[in-house]
């Protein structure tokens, strides 16, 4: 089925997303809910957002996405039952962790001043520095004084003891890295099976 009278030219799953989250307009969300109650096929793809927005909740609060969270997010999920083990290195510091059968969320809290920063990235390299994986262009709130990065808990039991090294890189204007901070993370594997490596 397709649409034969779309609302506007962009009615697509990121319309339909946003409607789903309540973050239209007023105007526009009674649009979309005028338009989906005479649209079989735009409310059939409605329900197809809907099911992927759950299918992502639900990656997301098995822990196995990488990540940067809220504090609210990790305030919900251990009001939730939700057992969060956290380490704070200091900035240019290292700290020993590991994780447990128990453990459903890690979450490394990387301390630094973000009150000038535009845009941060967060690189992810191996012990000798050379970059393995960066998320580009992450959240941050400039007074927090730290970005809250959740690693694949999934990711984590299966490693094998290693080392990582996170790197918190602010952008000038002109697109000139700086970095914020060096986060070492030392792990040692407790939970019996091959290494992931």
């Amino acid at each position: 089925m397709t649409c034969t009278d779309p609302i506007n030219a962009d009615f697509d799953a990121g319309v339909l997303s946003d409607y789903w989250l309540g973050t239209l307009a007023k105007a526009e969300e009674e649009a979309v809910e005028e338009h989906l109650f005479s649209c079989d096929s735009c409310g059939a793809h409605l329900r197809e957002v809907i099911a992927l927005a759950e299918e992502v909740r639900r990656v997301g609060r098995e822990g196995s996405l990488q990540l940067i969270v809220s504090e609210t997010f990790l305030k919900r999920a251990e009001e939730e039952g939700i057992h969060v083990s956290q380490y704070a290195p200091p900035a240019g510091g290292s700290v020993k962790c590991t994780v447990t059968a128990d453990d459903d969320l890690l979450i490394g809290r990387l301390a630094a001043d973000l009150s000038g920063a535009k845009r941060v990235d967060l690189s992810l390299c191996d012990p000798s520095g050379v970059e393995q994986f960066r998320l580009t262009d992450v959240p941050f709130q400039a007074n927090a004084g730290a970005v809250l990065w959740q690693q694949s808990i999934t990711f984590a039991k299966a490693a094998p003891t290693s080392t990582l090294v996170a790197r918190l890189i602010a952008f000038s204007d002109a697109g000139v890295e700086q970095l914020l901070g060096e986060y070492t993370f030392n792990h040692t594997r407790t939970l019996p099976g091959p290494g992931a490596w």
